[in-house]
């Protein structure tokens, strides 16, 4: 029998699954790659949400933990997937400049903003007013990551290509039974597609679709992320990813010509010098109204999971929240108020 059959292998069910690895467990993934977000993600982790110089809810604990998980993979895959770089905020304004050094002041905040302006002028880039640094970001190749992590799940033969049919999931004494396969647990980790899951359905996910761009611009000098109304993050050989929309109504991972026009006429207000674009993604972000992850048990079903709406900051909170989960199905460590599910009990 095993341990843990997860369905989904974007941020949420590779971070569970490694997890579970992780501590000698035994497992199995299913996926019909039909959810996109994680593959298209901008996959940047930041400890500050830039819009009001806050920080991230438990932050400090989230980035030890992601930076433990991500080390590992990248030892365990033999690929560098966490690229540490800085994240410069664009100033708009000097009154935007003092808010920033202000925040910079706050306990919370001081180990994450820097107190040094930066001046340095960038080729391609107007910056009047100077940057403000944050500190311990960076981006993980999430394309990357999710191939080399199938590439290494079909390896062990820890991995099955197909849709899973809900209707034929059965519980048993001791866990649940799926055609032939018998585990302990299962974790549904589906992002988006948890709408079609009749056991967590009810629960009130609400996904955004975010489009990015990739352009290449020959004469965009810059070696940092820049925040501004969209940010800027290099690439390499002259390529830059660019993002990203938030759109609530269209629930389809087609890119749009709405899209590429907000973020042309975005970036146009950052850069003056030419660019070109090389490819247009898009993908529904699984979010929740409360901005917090889903993240628990099936009621009075002790072995049907859930690990879900990471959001916008999937990198960052996808190892921290698998890890939450994780020991609380193994060892009963009650789950934070903020993530469980039960928090939506009526409605779950």
């Amino acid at each position: 029998m095993l341990d843990y059959l997860i369905i989904g292998s974007g941020l949420a069910g590779i971070s569970f699954s490694e997890m579970a690895l992780q501590n000698g467990k035994s497992i199995l993934v299913l996926d019909n790659n039909s959810q996109n977000s994680s593959k298209i993600a901008g996959g940047l982790y930041n400890p500050v949400i830039l819009k009001r110089f806050s920080e991230v809810g438990q932050a400090k604990e989230h980035l030890f933990i992601m930076n433990e998980f991500f080390a590992i993979l990248e030892r365990k895959l033999d690929v560098k997937i966490d690229i540490k770089t800085p994240i410069l905020r664009r100033f708009y304004s000097v009154e935007e400049q003092n808010n920033w050094f202000a925040a910079s002041d706050k306990p919370n905040l001081s180990t994450f903003l820097s107190t040094n302006l930066i001046t340095k002028k960038y080729t391609g880039i107007d910056s009047p007013f100077g940057y403000g640094e944050v500190l311990q970001t960076g981006y993980v190749d999430t394309a990357l990551l999710l191939k080399h992590y199938k590439d290494y799940l079909i390896k062990n033969q820890f991995f099955l290509e197909e849709s899973f049919d809900y209707t034929l999931l059965k519980e048993e004494e001791n866990g649940i039974r799926y055609k032939d396969i018998q585990a302990r647990h299962i974790i549904f980790a589906e992002g988006f597609g948890m709408h079609a899951n009749p056991y967590f359905k009810g629960l009130p996910l609400d996904g955004t679709k975010g489009e990015l761009l990739i352009i290449k611009a020959p004469l965009l000098d810059l070696d940092v992320i820049v925040n501004s109304s969209v940010f800027i993050l290099p690439l390499g050989d002259n390529l830059f990813k660019i993002g990203a929309t938030y759109n609530w109504e269209d629930k389809t991972d087609i890119p749009t010509e709405e899209g590429k026009t907000e973020l042309i006429e975005k970036i146009k207000e950052v850069i003056h010098c030419d660019f070109e674009i090389i490819s247009h993604l898009a993908g529904v972000r699984p979010t929740v109204k409360d901005r917090r992850p889903l993240v628990g048990t099936y009621s009075n079903h002790n072995s049907i999971h859930i690990l879900n709406g990471l959001g916008t900051r999937g990198v960052m909170l996808g190892p921290a929240m698998a890890k939450s989960l994780f020991e609380n199905i193994e060892f009963q460590k009650p789950l934070e108020r903020e993530i469980d599910i039960r928090r939506f009990a009526r409605k779950s």
